[in-house]
């Protein structure tokens, strides 16, 4: 069991790690056509707002909802598998048109809602309206693109659904580059490029539905047993699995009435932490999820157990050094990657102040992303629901605390904090009900990680230079000195590992035990 989940893990992360270098070279473009200034805050608003909505709705609430129930009515037929899939995918798009249409109507309205701060300066509502009302559309073809990933990923293919969105950095490159000079404010090219990117994301995922021959006619039933069951268990989720992103949302929101750039920060920094939990978090939690769903579905809660243990020592091995290297190496990270052309180095500092803050997120960030699914896979959305409302409303009374005192950082470090928060008490309920029991050998695990972790953060404090040393370098010269300290940190941590006792084999041998000894 193990394996397996390990080798769909890796071909998800190589996926996801494809189309995150681009978005990092996406990111680059942005930041030396456009810099940090008014016209980036502008569209990182217009986008974030589809985007979100996307992340609640799709990738989040809906995937969580659906999967569990689409793995139920795979036990039963084809004929019942089938007809859930053209119910759910006709009242799915009926839906989202509906909100689109209202969302295009209403973009200036929607953006005073969530980027208050643009109220008193006129050039940047006005722009910002014009922008999301063409990168709202984005919401409708995304969605159905996470709908169709979820059908792959339920039949074993990962590949595709984790490939599909370099097609969206490849469309926003491609409009920087060649669009942005065609219109009167190019940054508006940035909002078409969100939009062609969806349309494609949606048309290449379609062959491959047509290939597995589950493709039926989408059909409006809204009162199909199966869809009123995923909606039933959507709506809870759409907050429980989606707090962080709440979070996210509100630091914008609140970020909006901060000096000019701080939502670009904001958002530079949150891309650099993206990329571990993307290759990594996300990878692993797409990858459990259906094989949580199909124990839960078999009653064999030994492996449903068994599975949440062996996700949550990866996360450990993994996640833990890559916290590491973003706090220590942000302001560097910053630098090589996107302090070029309108990019300037006072830009690199403030978004690396804000990068070391979400960078102690990334672990509960992960972890997040590895047991929601363990109440998700059972159709509990209630219990996830309770504890984001607590997270969320821990974030709010923090954001306003520490914003007052440190702006943007401010706003960081409390999605950081209430990430953790979130995370504590995901772990702690599962634990109380006996969901999920620790396999031997935790304490001695934990204590074998001390050693190569802390040798890493001897390696990056002695191979890393001054601030001014990389400014003062080339392109070429960051990207070779990065790499370099990167490359020996791993070796490094790698090598230490195996001397420590942590074998990989083990790990991704199956333990299998027999529910009387849990």
């Amino acid at each position: 069991m193990s394996e397996k989940l390990f080798k769909s893990t890796a071909i998800v992360s190589m996926m996801t790690f494809l189309s995150r270098i681009l978005g990092f070279v996406r990111d680059i473009v942005i930041a030396r056509f456009f810099g940090a200034g008014m016209g980036t805050d502008v569209f990182f608003v217009a986008f974030k707002i589809p985007n979100f909505l996307r992340r609640l709705f799709a990738e989040g609430a809906f995937s969580q909802a659906f999967i569990p129930v689409l793995a139920e009515y795979r036990e039963r037929s084809d004929m019942d598998l089938k007809d859930l899939i053209a119910c759910t995918s006709g009242t799915l798009a009926g839906i989202l048109f509906i909100i689109t249409a209202i969302g295009v109507i209403s973009a200036p309205i929607i953006i005073m809602v969530f980027a208050p701060g643009f109220i008193d300066e006129p050039d940047k509502l006005s722009l910002a309206g014009d922008l999301l009302t063409i990168t709202f559309p984005y919401l409708f073809f995304i969605s159905l693109t996470a709908l169709a990933g979820s059908i792959l990923n339920s039949f074993g293919r990962f590949a595709v659904p984790a490939f599909t969105p370099v097609f969206l950095n490849l469309s926003l490159i491609s409009a920087a580059i060649w669009l942005s000079p065609e219109f009167e404010q190019p940054v508006t090219a940035l909002a078409w490029g969100v939009f062609i990117g969806g349309l494609i994301q949606l048309l290449f995922q379609i062959p491959f539905l047509i290939g597995m021959k589950q493709l039926p006619r989408p059909r409006w039933r809204p009162d199909s047993p199966g869809v009123k069951k995923i909606f039933k268990l959507m709506l809870p989720a759409m907050f429980g699995v989606s707090v962080s992103q709440i979070n996210l949302l509100l630091d914008t929101i609140l970020a909006s009435f901060l000096v000019t750039g701080s939502i670009s920060w904001l958002y530079y920094s949150d891309r650099l932490v993206e990329f571990p939990l993307g290759v990594f978090g996300i990878a692993l939690a797409t990858v459990i999820l259906p094989s949580l769903s199909k124990q839960h579905a078999t009653a064999s809660t030994a492996a449903f157990s068994q599975i949440l243990d062996w996700a949550l020592r990866w996360v450990f091995i993994i996640a833990t050094p890559a916290a590491i290297g973003l706090i220590f190496l942000a302001e560097p990270l910053l630098i090589s990657l996107f302090q070029y052309g309108a990019f300037e180095a006072e830009h690199a500092y403030q978004a690396s102040l804000s990068l070391m803050a979400y960078g102690l997120g990334l672990l509960p960030f992960v972890f997040i992303k590895v047991l929601a699914p363990g109440y998700y896979a059972r159709q509990d959305t209630k219990t996830p629901v309770k504890i984001g409302i607590i997270a969320m409303v821990v974030n709010m009374g923090l954001n306003i605390i520490l914003m007052m005192q440190f702006a943007h950082v401010g706003l960081a470090l409390a999605t950081a904090l209430s990430a953790g928060l979130n995370a504590f008490l995901l772990y702690r309920g599962l634990r109380k009900t006996d969901i999920y029991l620790p396999n031997p050998g935790w304490a001695r695990f934990t204590l074998q990680l001390l050693l190569p972790n802390i040798a890493l953060l001897s390696i990056l404090w002695w191979l890393t230079p001054e601030t001014a040393v990389w400014l003062a370098s080339t392109a070429w010269q960051r990207a070779s000195l990065l790499l370099g300290i990167i490359a020996a940190a791993v070796v490094v941590y790698f090598i230490l590992l195996r001397l420590v006792g942590i074998q990989f084999r083990t790990l991704l041998k199956p333990i299998i035990h027999h529910e009387s000894e849990l």
